[in-house]
């Protein structure tokens, strides 16, 4: 989240009518409902791991073990297995079907 100023993005009568409540101080103003962005999407980190995840299945179906991908991508064991694994994965996209 970045700081901007009001003075330079808001109409005069509304900085006006917002400074009768607060002046001198942040404040957060959230998005409209339904504008929101989902996780890792506005840093691009979700298709990122994503992409990560998508690898680490591949090398587990040509035999690669838990330790080693855990190893080869700083992760536990148990994260490479929520990958994985089907029934245990919370990661950024589904598995893929085998």
């Amino acid at each position: 989240m970045s700081y901007r100023n009001a003075k330079t993005i808001l109409p005069k009568d509304l900085l006006q009518e917002i400074q009768k409540y607060i002046q001198g101080e942040q404040i957060y103003i959230p998005r409209r409902s339904g504008e929101k962005l989902g996780w890792g999407m506005k840093n691009g980190s979700r298709p990122m791991i994503a992409e990560r995840n998508r690898e680490i299945r591949r090398l587990k179906s040509q035999g690669m073990s838990l330790s080693e991908l855990a190893d080869s991508f700083s992760l536990s064991t148990d994260s490479i297995r929520k990958i994985v694994y089907p029934g245990f994965s919370d990661s950024c996209d589904p598995p893929s079907p085998e």
